[in-house]
């Protein structure tokens, strides 16, 4: 933990940290970790296609945001008026890039009582199992000497079976982004500790994305990123997001670039 002076607040010397706990300060600090310095990455299993005897459907469900504050000392502090606002401009988004050759997108309200529990049950396992996808599987610092060249083989287990009741669909997309916007003291840091030759990360800004097929539970595609854009409090930051969630997504259809007008051209 940070050092604090008393009453738990930092030493400060005639208005700006002393040395002594500023390198206590960028000591404690989260350090760059070396799965950021990876790109974005996606994995789908090999040989997947659509079915081509009935109309394959994708239930889309409410993404899983999160937007809040990185402190000084570490601390993701949420704010829910931000998480509010990105998880409806990521919702629209994801309703404009609808496209998919071979199957159908639908966007099922969230289900109540015991079958939204249900549902609840499934996006926390889902997030176990994409946990575990990009730590072994994705990012080559990581990976199990197990899981080199491993085929992509992960699942939920046949109970996923049950939402494709309630949806009627056949595969489920989950979508999960956590931003955490540095504070102005955790910039000043970041100028300090840049004069130490000692990288501290600005903020967090990681997403990721999978398909799943209800029908047996596997995970058919994952895309995540752990250095994401696009500012996700803004129409077009989170426009951006979901393009670089949807990163390699079965089927997807790019949509057209905008004309520019004549007198530009």
């Amino acid at each position: 933990m940070m050092q604090q002076g008393r009453g738990g607040s930092p030493v400060i010397s005639g208005g700006c940290m002393s040395i002594r706990v500023l390198a206590a300060l960028v000591a404690s600090l989260c350090l760059v970790p070396a799965a950021a310095s990876a790109q974005e990455r996606f994995a789908i299993k090999p040989g997947f296609a659509y079915p081509t005897d009935h109309p394959a459907t994708v239930a889309v469900f409410r993404p899983d945001v999160q937007v809040g504050t990185l402190t000084t000392g570490g601390v993701d502090e949420a704010n829910a008026d931000w998480t509010a606002n990105a998880r409806q401009l990521i919702e629209q988004s994801l309703r404009h890039n609808n496209s998919v050759a071979g199957a159908k997108i639908v966007f099922p309200a969230e289900p109540e009582g015991d079958d939204g529990a249900y549902l609840a049950e499934y996006r926390s396992l889902f997030t176990a199992v994409a946990s575990a996808i990009q730590q072994y599987k994705l990012f080559p610092g990581n990976r199990l000497p197990t899981k080199k060249g491993v085929v992509f083989d992960y699942t939920l287990g046949e109970g996923t079976s049950r939402i494709a009741q309630m949806t009627g669909a056949d595969y489920a997309l989950f979508v999960f982004t956590h931003d955490a916007y540095g504070s102005s003291g955790r910039k000043t840091a970041q100028i300090f500790g840049a004069m130490l030759g000692i990288a501290i990360v600005p903020g967090v800004h990681i997403g990721y994305a999978g398909l799943v097929d209800l029908k047996t539970g596997d995970v058919i595609w994952l895309n995540a990123d752990p250095q994401m854009g696009g500012d996700v409090r803004t129409a077009e930051g989170a426009d951006k997001r979901v393009r670089q969630l949807l990163n390699g997504f079965p089927g997807m259809v790019a949509a057209p670039a905008p004309t520019a007008p004549a007198a530009a051209r």
